[in-house]
């Protein structure tokens, strides 16, 4: 099985969508008159939350207008959350089917559908133009690639000269091997994490210059207390996410993993 379909089948989860909308009414919300907020413990699945991708936002100096390709957005969570609270237009470009399609029901349902649109494809074949975007966002997304030369080349060419590479992303701490199982690996054969020096450079020598590299990982790690059942962790995870959260918490104790909010400019007249 080649890499791309292994992430995809990783991932893919029949009627995620409709179990998002159950959840959503066990928790009391108004199907039909959603917020962000309301969505926030069943669409942003990430390592911090909405609060990480809020904070990562703001690092960023996100302006309204911006055109935004969220590449692995999944569910969509933090390109509502960039259309509604800080104005941008955003594409969002995942591999699993089932994801875009419960992510184009939200969007529709929050009412940011003229601002927020999805599309199934490859982070390593993007089918944009050459500087189509003012922003690629990525929010653990790399994780599971394992040519990241190939991955930022990708990044380089769709960004205007000038434009901004704003990611959030584990990588491998100080004290290696990482535990297993991971939230996106059951097995060292599908996790490609690289130390931050390795991919500070390898991110610099794909044509951008840092602007912010922000170690997060006290601020995204879990809390300690029992993830909720409604939540898109468990929905996903299932009941795997117990020893999901074991290891997590001794990566994050014993320094395997840690979490990077960066921001990079896209350097004039470089080409890769």
């Amino acid at each position: 099985m080649s890499e791309t379909r292994a992430i995809e089948a990783y991932w893919s989860r029949a009627g995620i969508g409709q179990a998002i909308l159950d959840a959503l009414a066990a928790l009391g919300k108004d199907g039909a008159a959603l917020t962000v907020d309301d969505l926030a413990p069943l669409d942003q699945f990430h390592g911090g939350g909405k609060p990480a991708t809020v904070r990562l936002a703001r690092l960023a100096g996100l302006r309204p207008e911006m055109h935004v390709l969220d590449v692995g957005g999944g569910l969509g969570g933090p390109a509502r959350t960039l259309a509604a609270d800080f104005g941008c237009r955003v594409t969002v470009i995942d591999l699993t089917e089932t994801y875009v399609r419960a992510a184009e029901m939200l969007t529709e349902r929050l009412g940011v559908d003229g601002r927020v649109s999805h599309r199934v494809g490859d982070a390593l074949a993007l089918p944009f133009d050459a500087a189509a975007f003012d922003v690629l966002w990525t929010q653990n997304s790399g994780m599971n690639i394992e040519d990241k030369v190939r991955l930022y080349a990708g990044f380089h060419r769709v960004l205007r000269p000038g434009g901004s590479l704003v990611m959030q992303e584990p990588m491998a701490g100080p004290v290696e091997p990482p535990i297993y199982p991971l939230m996106w690996a059951r097995d060292p054969g599908s996790s490609f994490l690289r130390r931050p020096a390795e991919m500070l450079g390898l991110i610099e020598d794909a044509g951008f210059t840092a602007r912010a590299w922000d170690d997060v990982t006290a601020e995204t790690g879990g809390s300690g207390a029992p993830v909720p059942t409604h939540s898109i962790q468990r929905i996903v995870m299932g009941d795997a996410l117990d020893a999901v959260i074991r290891a997590g918490n001794r990566n994050r104790a014993e320094n395997r993993i840690v979490m990077i909010q960066a921001v990079f400019d896209r350097l004039e007249g470089s080409s890769c």
